[in-house]
Order: structure tokens, then sequence, then C-alpha cells
């Protein structure tokens, strides 16, 4: 493949409607977002592009010492372009406007509402013999 059909192929993946990343969002869900197009963050990673290797990325140059904190945040996520849109919850709620039902994430056979360090076997003991 020569150079112009390598720059031709890389710009018409970002100037489909819709690229494999994108989902169809409702218009209430379009204003705001943010960029369409691939933008370099603070990082010098470009976002949006679909090339997860880049020589910036803390993730190619993680060492003991990396902080994981600095790959969290929004500049590592494109507002219309990321693989996290593609989930049942996210298309229902972008694309239909049908919002998750609470409680979804609940547990109701496991206490999570413990503390730390807290011997809950002993306590469910404790209760029971009250």
């Amino acid at each position: 493949m020569s150079e112009d059909q390598k720059k031709t192929a890389a710009s018409s993946k970002d100037q489909s409607e819709l690229d494999p990343f994108e989902i169809d969002f409702l218009p209430q869900f379009e204003q705001g977002r943010g960029p369409r197009a691939p933008f370099v963050n603070e990082y010098g990673v470009t976002i949006g592009d679909h090339d997860y290797e880049s020589d910036n990325s803390p993730l190619e140059q993680w060492t003991s010492d990396t902080n994981p904190e600095v790959m969290a945040g929004d500049q590592w996520v494109h507002p219309f372009k990321d693989v996290g849109f593609q989930s049942a919850e996210n298309r229902e709620l972008f694309e239909e406007g049908i919002k998750p039902q609470s409680g979804i994430f609940t547990h109701p056979d496991k206490n999570v509402a413990y503390e730390p360090g807290q011997d809950i076997e002993n306590d469910k003991d404790d209760k029971a013999e009250a």
C-alpha cells in the first residue's frame, strides 16, 4: 500500500458517520460531548484514532514506579468513540433513552457494608444469638 493510500485509509476511518466504536446517540446525548475527531491528550497520546499502542502512552512505558492514576480521567476516553458505549446498558441509555434500573449492582445475599477488618462471621453469630 502506498503512503497516499495509507493516509486515505487512515482519514476515512474517522470520516464515516459511525465508526465501529460509535453508537447512534439520541440528539440530547450528542450536545456538549466534546470533539468527534481524534484529539491529543496532555500525554501526547492521540485518543479516538483506534491505535491503542502509542509510544507516549504510560502503558508503553510502565514501570513499578508508575502511578496507575495517570491513566484515569476523561483525557483517556473519546466522547464518541469508546468501546464502553457498546455495552447493552449504555446502548439502551444513549440510543433509546432507557435509564438503568436501580439496584442493578446490588448483592442482596452479600453484606458489603461492613468495616474493613471487621470479623463478619462473628458478627453473624452475635446477631443470631441475640
